[in-house]
C-alpha cells in the first residue's frame, strides 16, 4: 500500500484514537485542577481586597483624626486669640515656655454667687522646666501665717483680698501685687498669676465629666447661709463640680453624727489629688476635645496675666507632660488657732524644691546631677 502521501498506519491511527480517549480523563482531571485554582484565585483577591480595604479605611480614619487635631488645635489658638483668657500682647523674646522655665502662682478664691469674697482658699505656685518636662507644685495652708518684711502679720489667704480693696488707691492690681508678695516669701521670680474662683472650678471639674478620687473619710457639713451642703462617703468616687468643691472646702462638721474634721494639710492633699485627676482628664482624647467648652465655661471666672501667645505656647510645650513628672510638694506645719505657723525646714526643703525645678535639677534631671562625678 502506497503510504507516500504521508497517512498514518491503522494501527498507528488506533494508538492515536486510543490516546486521544485516554487524554480525556486527564483533560478533564486537568480541567478540574483548572477550576479549583480558578475559584482558589478568585478567594485570594477577595481576601487580599478585604485587608486591603480595611487598610485604607484604618488609614483615612487617621488621617481624619490628625486632620481634626490640627484643626482642633487651631480652634484652640483662635479661641484664645479671641481674648478673654489672658493679655492681648506679645511675649518678650526669649521668654516663651518653650525657651525657659516659668512660675506661676495659682489662687482660688472663696467667691460664690451667695458668698462673695476674694479670701484665697488655695494658694499654689507652680515651676514649669520645658528641657525636663516636668514641673514641681508647691502648695500652702490658707492659714498659714506670713511675717515678711514691708508686710503686714496675717494669714496669707487674707492678702490678696487686701491687695484687691486697695487697687483704685494704689494704682496696682492685686495679681501684681501677689506676685512681688509670693516672690519674696518664696525666694524666686514669679512670672504670672491665675486667679480662679470656685464657679469656675466646678464648671472646669463639670465639663471634663468628673474627677476621680478616693475619699478617706466620711465628711458632712452643712451652712443654710450660703447653701453649702457637704455629704461625701468614704471609698472611690467619681465627684462632679459641686462634689469635688465639697471635698476640697471641708474642714469640720456640723452633723449628727459628727464626721471627722479635716486640716488645711488634709484640704491640701486633696487638692492635689483633684489636680492630679484633672490632668488626666484633660490628656485623655474626650478631654482635649472638651477645652474649648471649659474655656467658655470659665469666661468670667477666671483671670490672668498670661499672654495669649504665652498660652499657646505651653499648651504646645507642656500638653503631654506625665503625671509622673509633676511634683507636688504640700508644706505643713502646725495649727495653733486661728494660723498655721509653717514648719520652717518644710518651707525651705519647697523653696529648694521650686528653685531645683527652675534650674533644671528636679525629678530626673536632680538624680542624673547626683549621679555624675
Amino acid at each position: 500500500m502506497n503510504t507516500s502521501k504521508g497517512s498514518l498506519p491503522p494501527r498507528s491511527n488506533g494508538q492515536q484514537g486510543t490516546n486521544r480517549q485516554q487524554s480525556r480523563p486527564a483533560a478533564s482531571t486537568k480541567s478540574k485542577k483548572s477550576t479549583n485554582s480558578t475559584k482558589s484565585n478568585k478567594k485570594k483577591p477577595k481576601k487580599r481586597g478585604f485587608f486591603a480595604k480595611l487598610m485604607r479605611l484604618l488609614l483615612i480614619i487617621l488621617l481624619v483624626a490628625v486632620i481634626a487635631a490640627l484643626g482642633y488645635a487651631g480652634y484652640l489658638y483662635w479661641k484664645f486669640d479671641q481674648g478673654g483668657f489672658g493679655v492681648d500682647q506679645p511675649v518678650q523674646a526669649g521668654q516663651s515656655a518653650s525657651e525657659k522655665p516659668l512660675t506661676m502662682l495659682l489662687l482660688g478664691t472663696d467667691n460664690r454667687p451667695k458668698h462673695p469674697s476674694n479670701l484665697t482658699d488655695v494658694i499654689m505656685v507652680a515651676a514649669l522646666n520645658p528641657e525636663t518636662q516636668s514641673a514641681t507644685v508647691v502648695s500652702l495652708p490658707r492659714d498659714t501665717y506670713v511675717e515678711l518684711s514691708g508686710y503686714k502679720k496675717t494669714k496669707i489667704n487674707a492678702f490678696y483680698s487686701r491687695f484687691k480693696s486697695k487697687e483704685k488707691t494704689s494704682g496696682i492690681l492685686a495679681g501684681d501685687e501677689m506676685k512681688t508678695m509670693m516672690s519674696k516669701y518664696l525666694d524666686i521670680q514669679v512670672d504670672y498669676v491665675t486667679v480662679l474662683d470656685f464657679q469656675g472650678f466646678r464648671d472646669i471639674v463639670d465639663e471634663f465629666g468628673g474627677v476621680d478620687v478616693n475619699i478617706s473619710e466620711n465628711m458632712c457639713y452643712t451652712d443654710s447661709v450660703d447653701g453649702t451642703n457637704i455629704n461625701l462617703k468614704k471609698g472611690q468616687a467619681q465627684l462632679n463640680g459641686d462634689k469635688a468643691l465639697d471635698y476640697v472646702r471641708y474642714r469640720k462638721s456640723n452633723c449628727s453624727p459628727a464626721t471627722k474634721p479635716s486640716d488645711d494639710f488634709d484640704r491640701n492633699k486633696r487638692q492635689n489629688e483633684v489636680l492630679n485627676s484633672l490632668i488626666a482628664q484633660m490628656q485623655s482624647l474626650g478631654g482635649v476635645l472638651k477645652i474649648g467648652k471649659v474655656l467658655d465655661a470659665v469666661d468670667d471666672n477666671l483671670a490672668s496675666d498670661i499672654e495669649n501667645a504665652q498660652i499657646k505656647s505651653m499648651i504646645a510645650t507642656y500638653w503631654n507632660i506625665s503625671k509622673e513628672n509633676v511634683e507636688f510638694v504640700p508644706v505643713t506645719g502646725t495649727w495653733r488657732s486661728p494660723y498655721v505657723y509653717i514648719d520652717d525646714k518644710e518651707l525651705d526643703a519647697a523653696k529648694q524644691s521650686l528653685q531645683d525645678q527652675i534650674s533644671g535639677l528636679s525629678g530626673a534631671a536632680a538624680s542624673a546631677a547626683a549621679d555624675s562625678p
